[in-house]
């Protein structure tokens, strides 16, 4: 298990509500979620934005930077669906939250569909709308500023 620091407590505690006694009990934090070859999708990213990570250590990297463009406020868990073998799921969920940078609302909804082993999440592919993220962490040119 990390001895990180959560860089979402929303998400991980969103993950918990979602699939419940999938996730192994002493899985607290998002990395402590993930298996070591986990895998993160992230199939609407923007060009430059990262398409794919894979392991844990790859995703301990990532989230330190994700957390300094977006805070968010609160996470909403809409729907959970754990298949019958327990090996995946499919959550829908939004968030509200903003740019520390920009101050721009990153109001966004999600579908993510997730894999599991062993009480462990294996595969993460995480659906959004890459406007969303665009629009928040720069700020679009404006006309008055001409």
């Amino acid at each position: 298990m990390s001895s990180s620091i959560d860089q979402f407590p929303s998400l991980s505690t969103l993950l918990r509500q979602a699939l419940g006694d999938a996730l192994a009990l002493d899985a607290s934090t998002l990395l402590d979620m993930c298996a070591e070859d986990v895998v993160f999708e992230f199939p609407y990213h923007p060009p430059g934005f990262t398409e794919r990570l894979e392991g844990r250590a790859a995703l301990e990297i990532y989230l330190p930077i994700v957390s300094k463009l977006i805070s968010i406020e609160s996470v909403t868990l809409h729907e959970a669906f754990i298949s019958a073998r327990g090996d995946m799921a499919a959550i829908e969920f939004s968030c509200k939250g903003h740019s520390p940078k920009t101050g721009a609302r990153y109001d966004q909804d999600y579908v993510s569909i997730i894999g599991l082993r062993d009480g462990r999440i294996t595969r993460y592919r995480d659906y959004w709308n890459p406007l969303v993220v665009l629009s928040a962490i720069e700020i679009a040119p404006s006309v008055d500023a001409q």
